[in-house]
């Protein structure tokens, strides 16, 4: 992909992104790539492809070096929990699913969510796409 590097550069002067050491600098970083993904990755320019890249990266050390990792729950336990603590019915999400088999089929596990809706329930619910894949 190619990019500006003055554009790019001017990015990087705005956003200021370095190694994140404390829970402050990670919320910093973090709601910067919040704003790139609610502008949604087609509507992205290449220098900010590029900047969203870098602060997942950046996210994803912190994440791994410094959090307590997550206990192994199923896509579908996830989701089914995210639902509930938003009053969702299994006919809400199917903006992101297309059909209510397909919502069905994912909660029962009977289907992996694919990384395209991954990235949708990600933006829906403010949390990671992993969570989904």
């Amino acid at each position: 992909m190619t990019y500006n590097t003055m554009i790019y550069g001017k990015l990087l002067a705005e956003t200021v992104p370095g190694v994140i050491g404390d829970e402050k600098e990670y919320d910093r970083i973090e709601s910067i790539f919040n704003g790139l993904i609610d502008k949604g990755e087609e509507n992205l320019s290449p220098e900010e492809s590029r900047l969203f890249e870098l602060l997942a990266k950046l996210l994803e050390e912190f994440e791994a070096d410094g959090l307590e990792p997550l206990p192994d729950v199923s896509t579908a336990d996830a989701l089914r929990f995210l639902m509930d603590q938003n009053d969702l019915k299994q006919t809400d999400p199917e903006d992101v699913f297309g059909t209510q088999s397909a919502v069905s089929r994912e909660l029962n596990g009977s289907r992996s969510i694919s990384k395209t809706r991954a990235k949708r329930l990600a933006q829906r619910f403010k949390v990671s796409a992993e969570l989904f894949i």
